[in-house]
């Protein structure tokens, strides 16, 4: 055995071994030390910033890492943007209850909603209207009128309305309240609401809202002329003379009661 240690230790031994036989002793000493012990390098800490970062800078890296990774298009290949094709809004109608004394077409020209909208005038009285109002499809309306000596006749939707016309009077074949209340089944929005033009249809009516304020707020505040109400005409027939008596509709003509022994009751107006 100890001859053995002795020609295995032998350099020029070891130098005449086939290539590839006993690498281990082939191998050439290593010219550096011997590793540092546990120790020695526990007293040579590597500083903490080469190793680790602080959690502001790493969430950071990371968020540039990404920003990075995100494939972007070379700007020669990059599409130029779709033209987007302007939605053109329909004009909202807007229908004005009036005579033809005064255009209000006039007074909306050139104005819009919401600044891209136009305004359609429909211009029409009550006698000149016709309607069919629907749950869910609104109203539509249907218009005949002369303008300069030529019949238009149309059928269209309002969007919006304007009344400036009384929808009642004591005229015979004045009465346009069922057109109302067709507008209102309809759901139109108005500038004047269809409720209080439906309540103004009857004087006595509106009086009598008159006089809840007049009590609510006294007669130094709120002073109402004093009047009395009648059903009919059968409590003013009591007296057997002549007599003035103010009859309420919408013109509150004066009239002239007159009842003769056969009983007839004769009207002057």
């Amino acid at each position: 055995m100890n001859f053995l240690r002795r020609r295995l230790s032998d350099s020029s031994f070891v130098a005449n071994l086939p290539n590839g036989y006993m690498p281990d002793l082939q191998r050439p000493e290593s010219s550096s030390s011997s590793p540092a012990s546990p120790a020695t390098e526990r007293r040579h800490p590597q500083p903490l910033a080469a190793s680790f970062s602080s959690p502001g800078s790493s969430l950071f890296s990371s968020f540039s890492s990404a920003m990075k990774q995100t494939p972007q298009a070379p700007s020669g290949l990059m599409e130029p943007p779709t033209p987007v094709t302007p939605v053109v809004q329909r004009p909202r109608i807007l229908l004005v209850i009036d005579d033809a004394h005064t255009d209000w077409s006039k007074y909306f020209h050139g104005k819009k909603v919401n600044g891209d909208i136009e305004i359609r005038v429909e211009q029409a009285e009550f006698s000149e209207l016709n309607l069919a109002a629907y749950v869910t499809g609104g109203c539509m309306v249907d218009m005949q009128v002369v303008r300069n000596g030529t019949k238009i006749v149309r059928s269209f939707k309002p969007d919006f309305i304007l009344v400036r016309q009384h929808a009642y009077s004591m005229a015979l074949a004045e009465d346009y309240r069922s057109l109302v209340i067709g507008l209102q089944y309809g759901g139109l929005p108005a500038v004047n609401s269809l409720y209080s033009v439906y309540n103004f249809c009857s004087k006595p009516w509106v009086f009598s809202q008159l006089i809840k304020i007049f009590h609510s707020l006294g007669p130094e505040k709120f002073p109402l002329v004093e009047q009395t109400f009648f059903p009919n005409h059968k409590p003013m027939l009591g007296n057997q003379e002549g007599g003035g008596i103010k009859y309420g509709s919408s013109v509150c003509e004066e009239i002239t009661v007159l009842q003769k022994a056969t009983g007839h009751l004769h009207l002057e107006i």
